[in-house]
């Protein structure tokens, strides 16, 4: 049961992971874009959100799956998911024809919370450099 329990463990991070690493690359080949959709938000300095968002969603990614520092990055990636839940996804304020996918992609990002909440609570498992 302990192997299945770290596979699983393994697995999960890895299955998290996958949101973030091909979301920040996205970033980087479409920086520009990124900064633009963050400043029609009405956020400030649209250019270094970008980079943080960067650094956060392919930093935190990887080591995610490494399991390197897993806890920190859990819980990096639990902070941006919430700030960015909260600032991208408004399903109360939105036009009503964006009400439906505003509202799942609101409750996608509560469940990857949940989920990093998880991994920020009990670790990586022992199939990770910081084995846990």
């Amino acid at each position: 049961m302990s192997l299945l329990r770290d596979l699983a463990a393994l697995v999960g991070r890895i299955l998290i992971a996958v949101l973030f690493i091909p979301a920040g690359w996205g970033k980087i080949t479409g920086f520009a874009g990124t900064a633009g959709y963050i400043a029609s938000k009405g956020l400030p300095l649209p250019a270094v959100a970008t980079a943080v968002a960067i650094a956060i969603e392919l930093g935190g990614g990887l080591l995610l799956v490494a399991g390197y520092r897993t806890r920190w990055a859990a819980a990096a990636l639990l902070a941006f998911t919430v700030a960015t839940t909260f600032v991208f996804h408004p399903f109360w304020s939105v036009p009503a024809d964006q009400v439906m996918a505003t509202t799942i992609n609101f409750w996608k990002n509560v469940a990857i919370i949940g989920g990093l909440l998880y991994v920020w609570a009990f670790g990586p498992g022992r199939l990770a450099i910081d084995r846990s």
